[in-house]
């Protein structure tokens, strides 16, 4: 079976284009221009990440330049205004920087970039040294995973662990990332504990289910227990 990517580590970049704190503002579009990228970490001493400056914080130099924000624009749009007159990566940065560690999940990581509406994010260790940064394309990798490897860690992994003895009876099946269970299982209250399980598998896209069960259904009058 091939290496499951769990966490940030497996699917960083490692080589990362940063600047410092010093340097001006044309020098910040030409690093982005050269290496084809939307933001760039602003780094002190020997790598420790202060900030990220994205070509959101570029653009109000640009967006002010033909007349001067009214006073209403200067009060809702402080930062921004501010922003317009910077010249360096410290004035011009977004800071404290949002940042994850190596060690955190893919879906950690996932969930910081959804809900700071973010495209990427730098990596860092506990001292805040940049490590890597993080892509949401890189994220996506784990979808790339073929069919076999999903099938072989969702037999081993949970078929086997959750349903014991009767996991011969199911038969696991991938198709384009979906995973769909066949078969007979003796205990249904199981499948969405499998289904959730299934699900944290990083690559699976969903899970389905072509089973049923091996015990029969009652049929009849129900069993009434002696009156007391």
């Amino acid at each position: 079976m091939e290496h499951t990517p769990h966490t940030v580590s497996d699917v960083m970049t490692q080589t990362v284009v940063a600047v410092g704190q010093e340097a001006p503002f044309k020098e910040i579009i030409e690093t982005m221009e050269q290496w084809k990228v939307s933001a760039l970490p602003v780094l002190v001493g020997e790598g420790r990440v202060i900030g990220v400056v994205s070509e959101a914080d570029l653009l109000p130099k640009e967006e002010f330049r033909e007349s001067e924000p009214d006073h209403m624009q200067q009060l809702r749009r402080l930062d921004d205004v501010r922003k317009a007159g910077a010249l360096t990566a410290g004035e011009l940065m977004s800071s404290p920087a949002l940042t994850v560690h190596a060690g955190d999940t893919i879906a950690q990581a996932a969930r910081t970039m959804a809900f700071k509406s973010v495209k990427r994010l730098p990596v860092v260790d506990n001292a805040g040294l940049l490590q890597g940064i993080v892509s949401r394309s890189d994220l996506l990798k784990v979808f790339l995973r073929s069919d076999e490897d999903l099938a072989e860690e969702v037999r081993t992994e949970i078929v086997g662990r959750l349903f014991g003895d009767s996991s011969e009876d199911l038969e696991v099946t991938v198709t384009d990332g979906v995973v769909t269970f066949h078969g007979t299982v003796r205990d249904t209250s199981l499948l969405p504990v499998a289904a959730r399980l299934v699900r944290a598998v990083e690559g699976v896209v969903d899970v389905a289910f072509d089973v049923t069960s091996a015990t029969p259904a009652r049929t009849g009058p129900p069993v009434v227990g002696p009156q007391l």
